[in-house]
């Protein structure tokens, strides 16, 4: 079949957009509603600021601009291939979750840089808050948060722009502040940002910023109560696939945006996990292993945590999940390129790595952001043990995809706990997932088979599935005999359980070492006595 008869054959077909505005990038994605394909799309690098140890910040109107940038060119190329825009019928919003913006409604200007779900500057609050509770209990809003208490989520990034940003707190005070995780953000500006844009998150987002019950599906209070943030702030909780308003401006005027899910949710759709038991594994910045496990929530006793899977429609159920997260999986690759300058490109690992095809007893503990699931130990930092004068850069790599790999294998087995069901194959997904060693790495690690997509972007296509889906848009049926069915890799267990269960047992004795490493903050904000040594 002819390019051209191709093209005219699709642009009969519904289109459904998708932004993907992640931690280190941002994508505009364009599907076709009835194969799922992926027809074009552009992709922006974002720039992470660190302006103290620990500390991770991005530029909101950034963010913003990459969004735009993207959805220009992405409109562009499928001019270029002969496919009319007009025929995008929606747009849906996934995003890295947690990290936190306040801005000004009334001039619509971000009242300090975005706080990355990274970031560890709430170290100090969180530790008072965990010891201000009765047995010192970091799960003492467990209950109605599934969460623990904890640097990584937005109520405690919120309290400190509070607590230290003059602008933020008296845009609180005279009633001009709006608080968002980027959903919100990117919704609220495209929808018309202070010309009447709509200020709203859906229950995936909402769920992870403390604030949010996840029984009644609604900010709670009590939780606001406890960290003294105004409800006023707040967007409107929605369900994940509705129609929330239109595009603003730009090529997609007028087309609606109609889905929103934090990222792990959207992948957890886009890889059709709609059945209770189901689960994936993402490997983006961080690592994220989601189970659905229906409409009722499982509380974790092994250091997971209760999650929104979904809700697909104002009037349709919601579904929970149970989540592993790992703070660190793709960043420590960029780590090696960026701050190591081991590699120049993060695809050169897979080579680097698959030149030695074994870490030779080197182990890399990557616990910058401290420890997230199973441990959430905020004082742990990273470790690299087990060093010889033999040991080398291509060791180095290798145990670093190795550490992606044990920390999935922990989370893993919490879950396994947790559920009482043990995974027969894992589902990935996420950009790291094109390294094959990694993957074949991963199957040896856990005994049992990886199953990637041969269409990657599933997080992307979790969101396009919501806003295809939603009232009003009707371009997507998720239907169970209508959901598409996507061509997989295998991965299969290549080396036996034995040495496995060795290389995990001594992974795990590292991580013992990186604990309680990092318990106070310093007094001069630059890190233990780093000052006295400069010049």
């Amino acid at each position: 079949m002819s390019t051209a008869s191709y093209s005219e054959r699709i642009t009969m077909e519904p289109l459904v957009a998708a932004i993907d505005q992640g931690t280190s990038s941002t994508r505009f994605l364009v599907f076709n509603s009835k194969t799922a394909e992926l027809l074009s799309h552009h992709q922006v690098g974002i720039k992470q600021s660190f302006p103290k140890e620990g500390w991770v910040e991005e530029d909101p109107k950034e963010i913003l601009q990459s969004v735009y940038e993207c959805m220009e060119r992405t409109c562009e190329k499928l001019g270029q291939l002969n496919i009319d825009i007009s025929n995008i019928k929606a747009v849906g919003v996934t995003n890295q979750r947690e990290t936190t913006l306040v801005w000004d409604k009334e001039t619509g200007e971000p009242l300090y840089n975005a706080i990355v779900w990274l970031d560890l500057r709430t170290q100090s609050t969180v530790e008072r808050l965990i010891n201000s509770t009765l047995g010192k209990d970091k799960n003492h809003l467990k209950h109605k948060t599934g969460l623990p208490i904890s640097t990584y989520f937005s109520a405690v990034k919120l309290r400190w722009l509070m607590d230290n940003v003059e602008e933020v707190a008296e845009a609180v005070l005279t009633h001009r502040a709006m608080f968002g995780t980027v959903d919100s953000w990117l919704i609220w500006c495209l929808t018309g940002g202070k010309s009447g844009g709509v200020h709203v998150t859906d229950v995936t987002n909402a769920s992870r910023t403390m604030l949010f019950n996840i029984h009644t599906l609604d900010w709670d209070p009590e939780l606001c109560k406890y960290f003294d943030v105004p409800m006023e702030i707040l967007p409107q909780v929605k369900s994940s696939s509705e129609i929330y308003g239109s595009m603003n401006s730009g090529s997609l005027a007028g087309v609606p945006i109609s889905g929103c899910l934090g990222d792990q949710s959207a992948a957890l759709v886009g890889q059709m996990c709609f059945q209770d038991g189901q689960a994936k594994n993402t490997y983006g910045t961080g690592c994220f292993l989601l189970r659905n496990t229906g409409i009722k929530p499982v509380i974790s006793d092994h250091g997971l945590l209760t999650t929104l899977a979904y809700k697909l429609g104002k009037d349709s159920p919601a579904h929970y999940a149970l989540e592993g997260s790992v703070a660190i999986a793709g960043a420590v690759v960029r780590w090696l390129k960026d701050n190591l300058g081991i590699i120049q490109s993060s695809a050169e690992i897979e080579k680097l790595a698959g030149d030695v095809g074994s870490s030779y007893g080197c182990y890399f503990v990557p616990a910058f952001s401290g420890l997230y699931a199973p441990y959430w130990e905020p004082s742990a930092r990273g470790i690299i043990c087990g060093l010889t004068q033999f040991t080398n850069r291509s060791h180095l790599a290798f145990a670093a995809l190795e550490a992606v790999c044990f920390q999935t294998r922990e989370i893993l087995e919490a879950m396994n706990q947790d559920y009482g069901v043990p995974l027969t194959q894992l589902q990935v997904d996420g950009g790291m997932t094109s390294n094959r060693l990694l993957m074949q790495l991963q199957a040896d690690v856990l005994c049992i088979p990886v199953v990637k997509p041969s269409m990657s972007e599933t997080t992307a296509l979790g969101a396009a599935m919501a806003a295809g889906a939603a009232e009003g848009v009707g371009v997507w049926s998720l239907t169970p005999g209508n959901l598409t069915t996507i061509p997989t890799d295998k991965y299969q267990p290549l080396i036996n359980p034995e040495e496995s269960e060795f290389r995990y047992a001594r992974w795990k004795k590292a991580v013992q070492k990186a604990m309680n490493w990092e318990t106070t903050e310093p007094s001069n904000g630059n890190g233990p006595g780093l000052s006295l040594y400069r010049g």
